[in-house]
């Protein structure tokens, strides 16, 4: 019973992490800042507004939603989480300083972490994998609208752009990693790539297994209502005593249900109706997009065939254009 009682602790700390460094700020809150300086910084006829405009699609919304029901005062997480009344604010806050720009750009973030190679990695292979198909698709579109990199450096709005991410957004995220200025082409189609990526596949890595992992309440309790146990003479009650109560635990299964269930409608990665651009060569990019997403999307189905626990948070099929829930 101890050493059930310290997993369970183990899973409950990993679950405040999830939530808020993993979901909330690398996610939705990173997703925002995009979004607002997309907003206030590119005109709606600028080429790269045009690219990252369909990944934003109710990020903000959602985000007021999560402000005013889940981290607010007496919101789920004050009621039920035990990081909630000001800590899981505190979280957030030290967890800023871990933003760097290569942790958000998966073969930086998978050399430093050492996961490059390793077979047993799905996470590390599908990410890397749907971030080449993204920056050729960024490529491919970037390509058509800079001929050269003096034409990147001459352009004041997306300069602007990438300074308002950075220095506002981020808060000084320059000291991190992040760039202020964009002074090539290569560095313009990794930066947005990145920001694609982030919206995409990097929320729904985080995003989709919530309801997997977390429904069942002792294998990720939201919150432990007694002190880790100094002797070994913990028994069942103890136990039950430590987990979340009635009330917290089906607020936690109802968070879990709503937020990681498969959405009745949702817009898959690359498969937005809109129409940005006009004219054969951007369609001909998009269209080349979506056959390698496709492409992917089958690799993986026929390699989680083989598996006994498939791994399909990252299938293309499956990612949301946008941090939209």
């Amino acid at each position: 019973m101890v050493w059930l009682l310290a997993k369970c602790w183990v899973r409950s700390s990993d679950f405040q992490l999830h939530e808020l460094q993993s979901h909330l700020l690398r996610g939705h809150l990173m997703a925002e800042v995009i979004a607002v300086a997309t907003m206030r910084c590119l005109p709606s006829i600028h080429p790269i507004f045009k690219l990252i405009i369909p990944h934003l699609r109710y990020t903000l919304e959602i985000n007021v939603r999560a402000r005013t029901g889940l981290v607010s005062d007496m919101g789920i997480f004050d009621q039920v989480v035990s990081t909630g009344g000001g800590g899981h604010v505190e979280l957030l806050k030290r967890a800023g300083g871990f933003l760097t720009y290569s942790s958000f750009c998966p073969p930086d973030d998978l050399a430093d972490r050492g996961l490059l190679g390793v077979k047993s990695s799905f996470y590390a292979q599908d990410a890397l994998r749907l971030w080449e198909i993204i920056f050729r698709y960024v490529e491919g579109i970037v390509s058509l609208h800079y001929k050269t990199d003096v034409a990147v450096k001459d352009d004041p709005e997306l300069q602007t752009w990438c300074r308002e991410i950075t220095e506002i957004g981020l808060q000084g995220g320059q000291d991190r990693g992040f760039p202020v200025s964009l002074q090539s082409r290569d560095q313009v189609c990794r930066f947005v790539t990145m920001c694609i990526f982030t919206c995409t596949g990097q929320h729904s890595s985080v995003h989709l297994g919530q309801l997997d992992w977390y429904a069942w309440v002792p294998n990720a309790p939201c919150t432990m209502r007694l002190p880790p146990p100094t002797t070994k003479d913990a028994t069942l009650e103890t136990v039950m005593a430590t987990l979340p109560n009635f009330h917290q635990a089906s607020l936690q299964m109802s968070m879990t249900w709503q937020l990681g269930r498969r959405q009745p409608i949702m817009v898959a990665v690359g498969q937005h109706e809109e129409e940005y651009f006009s004219g054969p060569e951007p369609k001909a990019v998009l269209k080349k997009f979506r056959e390698e997403l496709a492409a992917l999307d089958k690799e993986i189905e026929n390699r989680n065939a083989k598996l006994d626990m498939p791994y399909e948070y990252l299938r293309p099929s499956l990612v949301e254009n946008s941090v939209a829930i």
